[in-house]
Protein backbone atom coordinates (compact mmCIF):
# COMPACT_ATOMS: atom_id res chain seq x y z
CA UNK A 1 0.00 0.00 0.00
CA UNK A 2 1.28 3.48 -0.86
CA UNK A 3 2.47 5.83 1.84
CA UNK A 4 -0.22 8.35 0.95
CA UNK A 5 -2.90 5.76 1.66
CA UNK A 6 -1.27 4.57 4.88
CA UNK A 7 -1.46 8.09 6.25
CA UNK A 8 -5.26 8.20 6.02
CA UNK A 9 -6.39 4.54 6.12
CA UNK A 10 -5.50 1.27 7.82
CA UNK A 11 -3.73 -1.27 5.61
CA UNK A 12 -6.15 -4.03 4.43
CA UNK A 13 -5.53 -7.63 5.44
CA UNK A 14 -5.11 -10.65 3.12
CA UNK A 15 -8.85 -11.38 2.92
CA UNK A 16 -9.68 -7.76 2.18
CA UNK A 17 -7.02 -7.60 -0.54
CA UNK A 18 -8.32 -10.82 -2.11
CA UNK A 19 -11.89 -9.52 -2.03
CA UNK A 20 -10.75 -6.22 -3.54
CA UNK A 21 -8.91 -8.06 -6.34
CA UNK A 22 -11.99 -10.14 -7.20
CA UNK A 23 -14.26 -7.11 -7.25
CA UNK A 24 -11.76 -5.23 -9.39
CA UNK A 25 -11.58 -8.03 -11.98
CA UNK A 26 -15.37 -8.32 -12.13
CA UNK A 27 -15.75 -4.55 -12.44
CA UNK A 28 -13.21 -4.38 -15.28
CA UNK A 29 -15.00 -7.16 -17.17
CA UNK A 30 -18.36 -5.42 -16.78
CA UNK A 31 -16.89 -2.09 -17.92
CA UNK A 32 -15.34 -3.73 -21.00
CA UNK A 33 -18.66 -5.37 -21.86
CA UNK A 34 -20.49 -2.05 -21.55
CA UNK A 35 -17.86 -0.31 -23.70
CA UNK A 36 -18.14 -3.04 -26.33
CA UNK A 37 -21.92 -2.74 -26.47
CA UNK A 38 -21.68 1.05 -26.66
CA UNK A 39 -19.17 0.90 -29.54
CA UNK A 40 -21.38 -1.53 -31.41
CA UNK A 41 -24.38 0.76 -31.02
CA UNK A 42 -22.35 3.80 -32.10
CA UNK A 43 -21.12 1.91 -35.15
CA UNK A 44 -24.67 1.07 -36.17
CA UNK A 45 -25.60 4.75 -35.76
CA UNK A 46 -22.70 5.89 -37.95
CA UNK A 47 -20.95 7.77 -35.16
CA UNK A 48 -17.64 6.01 -35.83
CA UNK A 49 -17.32 7.24 -39.41
CA UNK A 50 -13.90 8.78 -40.07
CA UNK A 51 -15.25 12.12 -41.30
CA UNK A 52 -16.80 12.74 -37.90
CA UNK A 53 -13.38 12.49 -36.25
CA UNK A 54 -11.05 13.97 -38.85
CA UNK A 55 -12.27 17.49 -38.08
CA UNK A 56 -10.45 17.33 -34.74
CA UNK A 57 -7.11 17.17 -36.53
CA UNK A 58 -7.63 20.58 -38.14
CA UNK A 59 -6.16 23.82 -36.76
CA UNK A 60 -9.46 25.59 -35.83
CA UNK A 61 -10.69 22.65 -33.74
CA UNK A 62 -7.30 22.14 -32.11
CA UNK A 63 -7.14 25.85 -31.27
CA UNK A 64 -10.50 25.78 -29.50
CA UNK A 65 -9.55 22.68 -27.50
CA UNK A 66 -6.10 24.12 -26.79
CA UNK A 67 -7.61 27.35 -25.45
CA UNK A 68 -9.90 25.30 -23.22
CA UNK A 69 -6.99 23.22 -21.96
CA UNK A 70 -5.03 26.40 -21.21
CA UNK A 71 -7.99 27.82 -19.28
CA UNK A 72 -8.30 24.58 -17.30
CA UNK A 73 -4.61 24.52 -16.43
CA UNK A 74 -4.66 28.19 -15.41
CA UNK A 75 -7.62 27.69 -13.08
CA UNK A 76 -6.12 24.49 -11.64
CA UNK A 77 -2.68 26.04 -11.18
CA UNK A 78 -3.96 29.17 -9.46
CA UNK A 79 -6.25 27.12 -7.23
CA UNK A 80 -3.33 24.94 -6.18
CA UNK A 81 -1.06 27.95 -5.66
CA UNK A 82 -3.56 29.43 -3.19
CA UNK A 83 -5.18 26.33 -1.66
CA UNK A 84 -2.03 24.48 -0.59
CA UNK A 85 -0.48 27.27 1.52
CA UNK A 86 -3.89 28.15 2.97
CA UNK A 87 -4.51 24.50 3.81
CA UNK A 88 -1.14 24.30 5.56
CA UNK A 89 -1.92 27.42 7.57
CA UNK A 90 -5.33 26.05 8.58
CA UNK A 91 -3.72 22.79 9.69
CA UNK A 92 -1.28 24.71 11.90
CA UNK A 93 -4.13 26.74 13.33
CA UNK A 94 -6.12 23.61 14.13
CA UNK A 95 -3.07 22.18 15.91
CA UNK A 96 -2.57 25.37 17.88
CA UNK A 97 -2.58 25.33 21.67
CA UNK A 98 -4.74 28.49 21.66
CA UNK A 99 -8.40 27.55 21.74
CA UNK A 100 -9.78 30.57 19.79
CA UNK A 101 -7.32 29.91 16.96
CA UNK A 102 -8.08 26.19 16.99
CA UNK A 103 -11.84 26.79 17.06
CA UNK A 104 -11.64 29.29 14.20
CA UNK A 105 -9.73 26.85 12.01
CA UNK A 106 -12.02 23.97 12.93
CA UNK A 107 -15.10 26.04 12.09
CA UNK A 108 -13.67 27.03 8.70
CA UNK A 109 -12.66 23.47 7.83
CA UNK A 110 -15.93 21.87 8.86
CA UNK A 111 -17.98 24.58 7.13
CA UNK A 112 -16.30 24.47 3.75
CA UNK A 113 -15.94 20.68 3.76
CA UNK A 114 -19.71 20.51 4.07
CA UNK A 115 -20.75 23.03 1.41
CA UNK A 116 -21.09 21.69 -2.16
CA UNK A 117 -18.65 23.47 -4.45
CA UNK A 118 -21.29 24.20 -7.09
CA UNK A 119 -23.49 25.90 -4.50
CA UNK A 120 -20.57 28.10 -3.48
CA UNK A 121 -19.86 28.98 -7.12
CA UNK A 122 -23.49 30.02 -7.60
CA UNK A 123 -23.23 32.15 -4.47
CA UNK A 124 -20.32 34.07 -6.03
CA UNK A 125 -22.14 34.23 -9.36
CA UNK A 126 -25.66 35.19 -8.29
CA UNK A 127 -25.84 36.21 -4.64
CA UNK A 128 -22.70 38.20 -3.83
CA UNK A 129 -22.95 40.63 -6.78
CA UNK A 130 -26.16 41.94 -5.20
CA UNK A 131 -24.02 43.06 -2.27
CA UNK A 132 -21.42 44.70 -4.52
CA UNK A 133 -19.02 41.73 -4.41
CA UNK A 134 -18.61 41.05 -8.11
CA UNK A 135 -15.39 39.24 -8.95
CA UNK A 136 -14.04 38.63 -12.47
CA UNK A 137 -15.18 35.36 -14.06
CA UNK A 138 -11.84 33.67 -13.41
CA UNK A 139 -12.00 34.39 -9.68
CA UNK A 140 -15.66 33.39 -9.43
CA UNK A 141 -14.42 29.91 -10.21
CA UNK A 142 -11.04 29.91 -8.44
CA UNK A 143 -12.07 31.45 -5.10
CA UNK A 144 -14.79 28.84 -4.35
CA UNK A 145 -12.40 26.05 -5.34
CA UNK A 146 -9.75 27.46 -3.00
CA UNK A 147 -12.21 27.80 -0.11
CA UNK A 148 -13.35 24.18 -0.38
CA UNK A 149 -10.03 22.59 -1.33
CA UNK A 150 -8.03 24.35 1.38
CA UNK A 151 -10.31 22.78 4.01
CA UNK A 152 -9.61 19.31 2.60
CA UNK A 153 -5.89 19.96 2.23
CA UNK A 154 -5.74 21.17 5.83
CA UNK A 155 -6.94 17.78 7.00
CA UNK A 156 -4.33 16.08 4.82
CA UNK A 157 -1.60 18.15 6.46
CA UNK A 158 -3.03 17.45 9.91
CA UNK A 159 -3.14 13.71 9.17
CA UNK A 160 0.53 13.89 8.21
CA UNK A 161 1.42 15.56 11.49
CA UNK A 162 -0.55 13.05 13.54
CA UNK A 163 1.00 10.13 11.61
CA UNK A 164 4.43 11.06 12.96
CA UNK A 165 5.71 9.40 16.09
CA UNK A 166 5.07 11.54 19.15
CA UNK A 167 8.72 11.10 20.03
CA UNK A 168 9.63 13.55 17.25
CA UNK A 169 7.91 16.35 19.17
CA UNK A 170 9.24 15.23 22.52
CA UNK A 171 12.79 15.09 21.16
CA UNK A 172 12.47 18.61 19.73
CA UNK A 173 11.18 19.95 23.04
CA UNK A 174 13.93 18.07 24.93
CA UNK A 175 16.61 20.08 23.12
CA UNK A 176 14.90 23.34 24.06
CA UNK A 177 12.71 24.05 21.02
CA UNK A 178 9.38 25.71 21.71
CA UNK A 179 6.10 24.43 20.32
CA UNK A 180 6.10 26.48 17.10
CA UNK A 181 9.82 25.93 16.60
CA UNK A 182 9.40 22.17 16.88
CA UNK A 183 6.51 22.35 14.42
CA UNK A 184 8.42 24.43 11.88
CA UNK A 185 11.82 22.78 12.15
CA UNK A 186 11.09 19.14 13.03
CA UNK A 187 7.48 18.10 12.56
CA UNK A 188 6.29 19.94 9.45
CA UNK A 189 9.18 18.97 7.15
CA UNK A 190 8.58 15.30 7.94
CA UNK A 191 4.79 15.63 7.71
CA UNK A 192 4.97 17.33 4.30
CA UNK A 193 7.29 14.61 3.07
CA UNK A 194 4.84 12.02 4.38
CA UNK A 195 1.77 13.43 2.61
CA UNK A 196 3.47 14.78 -0.52
CA UNK A 197 2.08 12.02 -2.81
CA UNK A 198 -1.41 12.73 -1.46
CA UNK A 199 -0.98 16.44 -2.11
CA UNK A 200 0.08 15.75 -5.70
CA UNK A 201 -2.92 13.48 -6.13
CA UNK A 202 -5.09 16.34 -4.82
CA UNK A 203 -4.24 18.17 -8.04
CA UNK A 204 -6.45 15.63 -9.81
CA UNK A 205 -9.36 16.81 -7.68
CA UNK A 206 -8.59 20.45 -8.44
CA UNK A 207 -8.44 19.64 -12.15
CA UNK A 208 -11.85 18.00 -12.08
CA UNK A 209 -13.33 20.80 -10.00
CA UNK A 210 -12.27 23.29 -12.68
CA UNK A 211 -14.89 21.70 -14.97
CA UNK A 212 -17.49 23.64 -12.97
CA UNK A 213 -16.27 26.70 -14.83
CA UNK A 214 -19.21 26.23 -17.18
CA UNK A 215 -21.43 27.61 -14.41
CA UNK A 216 -19.70 31.01 -14.62
CA UNK A 217 -19.01 30.80 -18.39
CA UNK A 218 -15.27 30.53 -17.80
CA UNK A 219 -13.63 29.18 -21.00
CA UNK A 220 -12.18 25.96 -19.61
CA UNK A 221 -12.11 22.66 -21.48
CA UNK A 222 -15.72 21.64 -20.87
CA UNK A 223 -17.03 25.09 -21.78
CA UNK A 224 -15.04 25.03 -25.00
CA UNK A 225 -16.52 21.61 -25.66
CA UNK A 226 -20.00 23.13 -25.38
CA UNK A 227 -18.94 25.76 -27.92
CA UNK A 228 -17.75 23.11 -30.36
CA UNK A 229 -20.85 20.97 -30.07
CA UNK A 230 -23.09 24.00 -30.65
CA UNK A 231 -21.19 24.78 -33.86
CA UNK A 232 -20.55 21.29 -35.22
CA UNK A 233 -23.20 19.05 -33.57
CA UNK A 234 -20.45 16.45 -33.06
CA UNK A 235 -21.49 15.81 -29.48
CA UNK A 236 -20.07 12.34 -28.92
CA UNK A 237 -16.81 12.99 -30.74
CA UNK A 238 -16.15 16.28 -28.91
CA UNK A 239 -16.65 14.88 -25.43
CA UNK A 240 -14.72 11.70 -26.17
CA UNK A 241 -11.73 13.86 -27.20
CA UNK A 242 -12.11 15.99 -24.05
CA UNK A 243 -12.42 12.89 -21.88
CA UNK A 244 -9.20 11.52 -23.37
CA UNK A 245 -7.42 14.80 -22.56
CA UNK A 246 -8.59 14.63 -18.93
CA UNK A 247 -7.59 10.97 -18.64
CA UNK A 248 -4.10 11.71 -19.96
CA UNK A 249 -3.58 14.62 -17.54
CA UNK A 250 -4.91 12.67 -14.57
CA UNK A 251 -2.78 9.67 -15.53
CA UNK A 252 0.30 11.89 -15.66
CA UNK A 253 -0.47 13.36 -12.23
CA UNK A 254 -1.06 9.87 -10.85
CA UNK A 255 2.28 8.70 -12.21
CA UNK A 256 4.02 11.70 -10.67
CA UNK A 257 2.44 10.95 -7.29
CA UNK A 258 3.45 7.28 -7.54
CA UNK A 259 7.00 8.22 -8.53
CA UNK A 260 7.29 10.61 -5.59
CA UNK A 261 5.95 7.92 -3.27
CA UNK A 262 8.53 5.40 -4.53
CA UNK A 263 11.27 8.02 -4.33
CA UNK A 264 10.52 8.87 -0.74
CA UNK A 265 10.13 5.24 0.29
CA UNK A 266 9.63 4.26 3.89
CA UNK A 267 10.16 7.14 6.29
CA UNK A 268 11.80 6.77 9.65
CA UNK A 269 9.77 7.99 12.57
CA UNK A 270 6.36 7.43 11.01
CA UNK A 271 3.75 5.22 12.60
CA UNK A 272 0.40 3.74 11.73
CA UNK A 273 -2.38 6.32 11.99
CA UNK A 274 -4.82 3.92 13.60
CA UNK A 275 -4.02 5.22 17.05
CA UNK A 276 -5.05 8.64 18.27
CA UNK A 277 -1.65 9.45 19.70
CA UNK A 278 -0.18 12.36 17.86
CA UNK A 279 1.25 15.74 18.33
CA UNK A 280 -0.86 17.14 21.11
CA UNK A 281 -0.88 20.91 21.45
CA UNK A 282 1.31 22.06 24.27
CA UNK A 283 1.76 25.40 25.87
Amino acid sequence: MSTATRVLFDAPGPRARRRTTILTVVSVILVLVVIGLALAQLGRAGQLESYRWSAFTTAPYLKVIGNGLLGTLKATGMSALLAFPLGGLLALMRLSARRPVRWLATGYIELFRSIPLLLLIYAFLLALPRYHVNLPIFWKLVVPIVLVSSAVIAEVFRAGVRALDRGQTEAAQAIGLRYWQSLRLVVLPQAIRLVLPTLIAQLVTLLKESTLGYAVSYPELMKQGDFLTARTHLLIQTYVIIAVVYVLINFLLGQIAAAVDRRLGRRPGSRAPATDAGMAPTA
